[in-house]
């Protein structure tokens, strides 16, 4: 029942991956999503259904447009395969309750996120508070202990940003300490530290390996929410068990 379970929310998952693509890439240049088909960005042909399927069209059509045979951007498939394979391993780890809505929506926020990040190195305000009341209102259905703890986490992962940006004069951005602040109604306090901490060391991690192969210039901006959307889901699914490893190696 399980397996069953999961290869549906990964199809699911897979579908919801496609449109989150398309919000991520026309909502920041305000085209319109939710009625307009989809078309190829090189020759706006539009799409048809066979040729939108999630990942097989990818494949079939070998990752070119079928009409003027450009590139497809392999970030479609990629956030297509993440998303289902996030859903799929939510349900298997969550199952069917309260708290499962609750991931699935931090799921979809961070892969629409990541694609307008990418794109356009940009935490767009109306994606964050199409989520801020969602967000509060499943944490009212499924509180953590205690029930404050979604108000520290908030002030926290907001205040912390604020003082980087503060001290730094610039060091992140205004949309990473939104980000940040949303995303502590969903964690609590202890796990927006570590969220922060995951997304400093691998932004820094990865950063430097770019600059090492030169595919990122010194100075060069560098988008910082897929970090922090890496640390969030790392720590809503292994969090406790990180802190309660690291306070029992204390």
């Amino acid at each position: 029942m399980d397996l069953i379970g999961m290869i549906c929310f990964f199809i699911l998952g897979t579908v919801f991956g496609s449109f989150f693509n398309v919000v991520g890439l026309r909502l920041p240049k305000s085209i319109p999503f939710h009625n307009d088909r989809s078309y190829c960005p090189h020759c706006e042909m539009q799409l048809r259904w066979f040729e939108l399927i999630p990942i097989v069209s990818y494949i079939i059509q070998q990752g070119k447009c079928r009409h003027c045979g450009k590139r497809i951007a392999k970030l479609y498939p990629l956030i297509e395969m993440i998303t289902g394979s996030l859903f799929a391993f939510a349900f298997w780890k969550i199952g069917l309750q309260v708290e499962l809505i609750m991931i699935l929506l931090l799921i979809s926020l961070a892969m629409i996120l990541v694609v307008t990040d990418l794109n356009y190195l940009l935490i767009p305000n109306k994606i964050l508070l199409f989520f801020l009341p969602l967000f509060i209102g499943l944490r009212i259905l499924s509180p953590l202990d205690p029930w404050y703890d979604p108000l520290i986490g908030a002030a926290v992962g907001y205040i912390l940003v604020m003082l980087i940006i503060l001290l730094s004069k610039g060091g992140m951005g205004a949309g990473d300490m939104k980000l940040l602040g949303l995303l502590g109604i969903v964690l609590g306090w202890k796990l927006i530290l570590l969220t922060f901490f995951i997304a400093t060391f691998s932004g820094a991690l990865i950063g430097g390996i770019l600059m090492l192969t030169k595919k990122l210039k010194r100075g060069e901006p560098m988008p910082f929410g897929p970090y922090i959307l890496l640390g969030a889901l790392i720590s809503y699914f292994f969090g406790e068990q990180i802190v309660t490893t690291y306070l029992t190696l204390l």
